[in-house]
């Protein structure tokens, strides 16, 4: 098999192809043979040493992947081999083979290739778990999204479209024709100085009722601020931390410090919330990602929800995925292909 290991913590050049022997799955788990891998901005920030759970180098990161399965382990008798899946599992999927707990395998929609699907499991699960089974989106509310060209906005876009949202997006004025094709009701440039108060006066000064933010540190203040009452910020990132290419401690520890301080008297008085969401720290709850990863397949299967990919790379070439990613290129998903 080939993985890409991060072999030190630093920039996407430390991402190296190392070749092993095939893997054999244990009790309750299966192999995959992978054609797709997820590139999510947690694998980036595991790259750069800002994320806790990934452990100290050599490690394999990637969230998710798509593929056949290989081979069964014993006491599996959902799935056969031949079938076609997406497997999740917490990192390791930046590889051709990949091992995982069957708990955390499902079939692919018929209507949906590998590249799609190796797509949509971390980002749909978390903008479904933050829009409707934590935030409980109503039709009509308001939401911002930030970061809403990237993967998780474009996946919390369609979610908060069929919940009849009006939607706010922030995002780089290229990708704003994209957002309103998409569904963005009121595209919003957040470079701009003043991107806040074009949303308060946009909602009469109100603000809207939920904010989906992937930013963290000193971006939740802003982000509190324009909650209106009955408010609630979903906070999913700290996508502040990594600027650059490699990891640099003290901006990233200044945005940490910033990031404010919630006090719950005023919380209650204006009927706000504040929500942290980790689907990565929901793999022991097998019941919600089996139910919640069940509604969303069904909704990819009726044409609801379609991920939007904006490019492949090589498993080889994950390094360009990076770079590509952290420079804010895409419009949507970039994925990892493999070919065996």
């Amino acid at each position: 098999m080939l993985e890409v290991r991060v072999t030190k913590f630093g920039s996407p050049d430390v991402l190296q192809l190392f070749e092993l022997p095939d893997p054999d799955p244990g009790p309750g788990e299966v192999c995959i043979a992978v054609r797709a891998s997820g590139v999510n901005f947690a694998d980036i920030m595991a790259r750069m040493g800002l994320y806790p759970d990934s452990g100290k180098p050599p490690f394999v990161t990637g969230y998710e992947c798509s593929g056949v399965i290989e081979k069964v382990g014993e006491g599996v008798d959902r799935f056969k081999v031949g079938d076609q899946v997406i497997g999740m599992r917490s990192f390791g999927c930046y590889a051709n083979r990949v091992v995982t707990s069957a708990n955390m395998v499902f079939s692919i929609p018929e209507n949906m290739d590998h590249i799609k699907a190796a797509a949509f499991p971390v980002t749909y699960m978390t903008a479904w778990h933050s829009l409707v089974y934590v935030g409980n989106l109503h039709r009509g509310e308001r939401i911002l999204i930030k970061n809403a060209g990237g993967a998780m906005g474009v996946a919390s876009v369609q979610i908060a479209r069929l919940r009849g949202a009006e939607i706010f997006g922030a995002a780089s004025p290229g990708k704003h024709e994209f957002l309103k094709e998409l569904g963005v009701h009121h595209p919003i440039d957040y470079r701009a100085d003043n991107w806040e108060e074009v949303v308060k006066e946009m909602t009469g000064g109100e603000g809207v009722e939920m904010i989906f933010d992937p930013v963290g540190g000193r971006s939740l203040k802003k982000s509190y601020k324009l909650l209106a009452h009955t408010g609630r910020l979903i906070c999913y990132g700290v996508s502040s931390t990594a600027r650059g290419k490699t990891r640099h401690l003290i901006p990233a520890m200044i945005e940490i410090l910033g990031t404010p301080k919630f006090n719950p008297i005023k919380m209650m008085n204006r009927n706000r919330g504040v929500f942290g969401v980790h689907i990565g720290h929901l793999w022991h709850r097998y019941e919600i990602m089996q139910e919640e990863m069940l509604i969303l397949v069904d909704l990819m299967e009726q044409g609801k929800l379609d991920p939007v990919i904006d490019t492949t790379f090589p498993l080889e070439k994950a390094a360009e995925a990076h770079i590509h990613v952290q420079e804010r290129k895409n419009f949507g998903k970039v994925v990892l292909t493999s070919d065996l």
